[in-house]
């Protein structure tokens, strides 16, 4: 039985397609204007344009990409605007960033808890933490 959410048709949206148009300053960032459009290709007037900006924030682990939205109504009020949504993108990222730290650390097994013994392994030696000297095990 399929769910309304579950189907196995693919189908272009007709009456919502864009225009992707990508501009770049080469230093920061990218900002990707989805231009509405008609299904002959013209712009499509009574839809306004959405604007997604992109950039990469280096850290000691590597690249860390941001994607976020612009509410903007043009390409110069996008611009303007890039500063604060990457910032905010930032903050949101780095927020569930430490989430998933949380709930790793709440997460991790460690041998014998709640199963008797020395660490759950016969002959096992017991150490802080419940076995394996104090070694946690995911």
């Amino acid at each position: 039985m399929n769910s309304p959410e579950m189907t196995n048709e693919i189908f272009m949206n007709e009456a919502d397609l864009y225009r992707e148009i990508t501009f770049t300053d080469n230093r920061i960032g990218t900002i990707r204007q989805m231009q509405p459009i008609t299904t002959e290709g013209e712009d499509d007037t009574q839809r306004p344009s959405r604007f997604f900006g992109t950039a990469q924030l280096m850290t000691p682990a590597g690249a860390l990409p941001l994607a976020f939205e612009i509410p903007a109504d043009n390409l110069k009020e996008a611009a303007e605007a890039f500063d604060e949504h990457a910032q905010e993108a930032l903050e949101e990222t780095m927020r569930e960033i430490e989430e998933m730290r949380r709930e790793a650390q709440s997460s991790i097994v460690v041998p014998g808890a709640g199963g008797g013994g020395q660490g759950g392994v016969p002959g096992g030696m017991p150490g802080a933490g419940g076995g394996f000297g104090g070694i946690k095990m995911p």
